[in-house]
């Protein structure tokens, strides 16, 4: 069986660093796979379509920072979620942006869940319990 991972497209150093810190505190084990930008993300993903069965080769969900250098999180998003191969996997928006329209946009594109970057890490920690609880225990995802 394929081992699970969380592919996680953010630029800010501190921001991935603060993110596997709360993984960790929060006692997860699987394998969190960093990207600096969307471009590297689907050249990530593209990587994966060449192995045997390339399904079970994908994460378990993608946290999309919004505001990234070379191709932002929206474009990224979109042709995730327009590509058969790569539309099933959820993408968890991760971003500071908090307004209606973006998250409109967002899940206009088909962005699975939203969610607001906490400003502590206390919330952080437990941002992240809930989602990789929700995303890789409670929900039910094709095969």
């Amino acid at each position: 069986m394929q081992k699970i991972y969380i592919l996680i497209a953010e630029d800010d150093a501190d921001d991935r660093f603060l993110l596997e810190t709360a993984f960790k505190e929060c006692g997860f084990h699987e394998e969190l796979v960093f990207v600096d930008n969307g471009v590297e993300l689907v050249q990530f993903l593209s990587s994966q379509t060449g192995k045997p069965n390339p399904s079970k080769c994908f994460p378990g969900f993608i946290m999309l920072d919004l505001n990234m250098p070379k191709k932002d999180g929206r474009e990224v998003l979109k042709e995730i979620k327009e590509n058969p191969l790569y539309r099933k996997i959820p993408v968890v928006i991760f971003t500071t942006t908090k307004n209606d329209h973006e998250v409109t946009r967002c899940y206009e594109l088909g962005a699975n869940s939203y969610v607001v970057k906490p400003v502590n890490f206390d919330e952080l920690v437990n941002v992240i319990r809930e989602m990789r609880n929700y995303w890789l225990s409670i929900s039910v995802l094709p095969g």
